[in-house]
């Protein structure tokens, strides 16, 4: 009895704190420093370079060409440590810096935030928990339940300081983007509930995987076609943006204008990278 007393105290205390607490101020909108995302909410396609080996030199020399980094750890031996000292090596460059994690933990989530990422792009994701998961885990309370940790992100995005460190906390939810990949049948059969978890903000068809998974590896056949077009429908009833992993998805098909982020794909300034082909050009946004 002395123990429910006591309990029941505690939880009156707990919640008069809470409901005491300052509400945390947001900064006004205003333009984003997640730049990819700021075009994608300007109505543009964006197109990644997808970086897998640890070589600073060569990202910050191909990031000036790109929308957005695609960081590869889902299928590359990348460690964070590699991924940070990229990020520190040319911090402002124009390719917004995001990863492809290989999983949706607090901890890997968390590595990935603190060192500057501001884009978690979550593969198999097959159920609505997993992307929430990628929610919680990548945005600060009230949105999610991001820890605050003394990585390097705070300095990058907002300057040295305590002043600078609250600026990032007020500012990174709202730059900060949550993409799920649907990769298996699995993914297909709930793409509705999916697609409209609050917090996430784009949907990729991995064409790939989705071949792969689904034993479907002629792309132009109707029962992949069919997959596609309910991850298609359902991602923009939800009003979240679309994308693929095939950048041909940018054009020559009759709902390309509905794909605004590609995996790979062109420079925006023409820049051939010597890694890859030569990619074909934009789509008409561009």
């Amino acid at each position: 009895m002395k123990t429910d007393t006591l309990k029941f105290a505690g939880f009156a205390l707990l919640a008069a704190v809470v409901a005491s607490a300052p509400a945390m101020a947001q900064e006004a909108p205003g333009k984003l420093y997640n730049t990819a995302k700021q075009k994608l909410l300007d109505g543009k396609q964006i197109f990644s370079v997808t970086i897998t080996k640890p070589d600073a030199a060569a990202y910050c020399e191909a990031a000036k060409h790109y929308d957005y980094t695609w960081f590869e750890m889902q299928h590359s031996t990348l460690t964070w440590a590699d991924i940070e000292k990229m990020i520190a090596a040319c911090p402002h460059v124009a390719a917004t810096p995001m990863v492809r994690i290989q999983d949706e933990l607090e901890s890997s989530i968390q590595h990935a935030t603190d060192i500057g990422l501001l884009g978690i792009i979550m593969p198999t994701t097959d159920t609505v928990e997993k992307a929430q998961a990628a929610v919680k885990y990548a945005k600060y309370p009230p949105e999610g339940r991001r820890s605050m940790g003394g990585g390097q992100a705070p300095r990058i995005w907002a300057g040295e300081g305590q002043a600078a460190t609250m600026k990032y906390r007020t500012t990174i939810n709202e730059n900060m983007m949550v993409v799920v990949m649907i990769e298996t049948p699995v993914g297909v059969a709930h793409i509705a509930e999916i697609a409209n978890v609050p917090g996430v903000d784009a949907v990729l068809v991995a064409n790939t995987d989705l071949g792969n998974f689904s034993g479907w590896f002629d792309h132009n056949s109707a029962p992949y076609q069919g997959m596609v077009k309910l991850i298609h429908d359902a991602t923009l009833h939800a009003g979240k943006f679309l994308g693929a992993t095939d950048p041909s998805y940018a054009k020559g098909r009759p709902d390309s204008a509905d794909y605004r982020f590609l995996q790979n794909g062109p420079a925006f300034d023409g820049w051939v990278n010597p890694n890859r082909p030569a990619a074909a050009g934009r789509g008409a946004s561009q």
